[in-house]
């Protein structure tokens, strides 16, 4: 992965909160993240083979609060890789790289929190009769939230245009 795609990431991070914090250590990480990129020999032709890991995945997250669920998940994934770096004897650059991935990781513990429900979700054995009896007791409060919270287009455009007849003006 190349410098950019790791400055793009932690630019949408920062975009995404606004935060000084993430601003003001944008140039020492791109500095340390040529130092690690050296480190695992990331120049290397196999590197681009299969396309990129995360930034693809980024394109189709567009709105603020969904850019946060997915990138609180990319942070994790960076997180898991260097659970696997000893710490307490590696340079300071992989020190300073992984202390701001902890840092937004703690910012983003909200986002996380719903990445783990749609997990959770997804596990839910579907074909247990309980767990059906349940379903069905909760769609209509479900289905209620959906339409209430997000009306269809057509029911917008319904009520925009009778406002439009009404004011004659």
């Amino acid at each position: 992965m190349t410098p950019q795609i790791y400055l793009f990431i932690l630019l949408s991070i920062s975009s995404s909160f606004g935060c000084f914090f993430c601003q003001s250590i944008l140039p020492k990480i791109e500095e340390d993240i040529e130092k690690l990129k050296a480190d695992f020999n990331s120049s290397q032709s196999d590197v681009a083979d299969g396309g990129s890991i995360f930034t693809e995945r980024l394109k189709s997250w567009t709105e603020t609060t969904e850019k946060k669920i997915i990138l609180s998940q990319i942070i994790s994934m960076y997180l898991k890789m260097f659970k696997n770096i000893d710490l307490a004897t590696s340079e300071l650059h992989v020190k300073n790289i992984h202390n701001a991935l902890y840092t937004l990781n703690n910012s983003l513990t909200e986002s996380f929190k719903k990445v783990n429900d749609l997990m959770e979700l997804a596990r839910l054995p579907m074909n247990d009769s309980k767990i059906q009896r349940k379903a069905v007791n909760e769609l209509f409060p479900t289905l209620q939230k959906l339409l209430l919270d997000h009306p269809t287009t057509h029911v917008k455009r319904k009520r925009s245009q009778s406002q439009k007849r009404k004011c004659r003006c």
